[in-house]
């Protein structure tokens, strides 16, 4: 919840000069019997679970849970930092306190993506969502360019640009 308020005040600074989203390569397994790595479940692809997931996935990174948080991110999303690695810069690295999500719709968009609109604190926001595998898995190279930014720089570059309250 605390380290939300940094990355949306750099978030909203960084999209104000983004260009528009690149096209999303997003495959979607549906032979029976593919094996491949081991993801927990399947997700009904259905516009109400989306939001159901999104919100999950919000208030497990409101609530300092950043392995499941991170485990919901697509492949490209992923390749950026590590599982062990997010969560270690976010534990090192907190930022000043937020008010919670609130997940309102999710709605198709454009080249497979799904549009999950939330609100935090009177501010709008929008992530990118794919069905993959079927999986719900957001993208956070479209959702917070600046944050994957961030996440590439050496630990002390990334706590000096973020904010970090104690590094």
């Amino acid at each position: 919840m605390h380290r939300r308020g940094a990355a949306i005040l750099f978030l909203v600074m960084t999209l104000s000069s983004c260009s528009s989203p690149s096209h999303h390569a997003a495959t979607v397994t549906t032979r029976p019997g593919v094996t491949g790595t081991a993801q927990p479940g399947t997700d009904p692809e259905t516009a109400a679970a989306l939001v159901r997931i999104a919100q999950v996935f919000n208030n497990d990174y409101d609530n300092n849970n950043d392995g499941p948080a991170w485990d919901r991110w697509d492949a490209r999303s992923q390749a950026v930092i590590s599982r062990a690695e997010y969560i270690r810069r976010h534990a090192e690295c907190s930022a000043a306190p937020q008010g919670p999500a609130y997940v309102e719709s999710a709605t198709p968009g454009p080249h497979g993506a799904w549009l999950v609109r939330y609100e935090i604190g009177g501010l709008q926001f929008t992530d990118y969502w794919y069905y993959i595998h079927r999986r719900w898995e957001f993208d956070l190279l479209l959702s917070n360019p600046g944050a994957a930014r961030l996440y590439r720089l050496p630990f002390a570059q990334y706590a000096a640009q973020a904010g970090c309250q104690d590094h």
